[in-house]
């Protein structure tokens, strides 16, 4: 299954709930993933400009955009940022069809 890295940034008033009340996100994380027929691997919070990132292995890219739509619909961040990940396999694969396809595109010239 394809990996995707979802960054979020929580909203002022979830800071809020969080400091009032600290808890660990990754079970309802965990069961949001699922519920699209994905695996959370990994939760992490972040200085910089997103608060919490995420590792998702999701079946494909409508459940990754679904999984996105859900948790940014909830209101509990402010933004939401989903990437595509690639394993080495599959950049190494994506650098043979590159290489094969080497003379078809020309830069352009003066």
């Amino acid at each position: 299954m394809p990996f995707y890295m979802v960054q979020g940034k929580y909203n002022p008033e979830n800071w809020a709930k969080l400091v009032g009340n600290p808890q660990d996100r990754t079970s309802p994380t965990e069961d949001v993933a699922a519920a699209f027929g994905g695996k959370l691997h990994h939760v992490f919070f972040a200085f910089g400009d997103y608060d919490v990132v995420c590792i998702f292995e999701m079946p494909d890219q409508q459940s990754a955009l679904a999984l996105a739509m859900k948790i940014s619909a909830s209101g509990s961040s402010t933004t939401i940022k989903t990437t595509a990940l690639f394993t080495q396999a599959e950049a190494v694969a994506a650098m043979a069809a590159a290489n094969r396809a080497a003379d078809a595109y020309r830069p352009p010239s003066a």
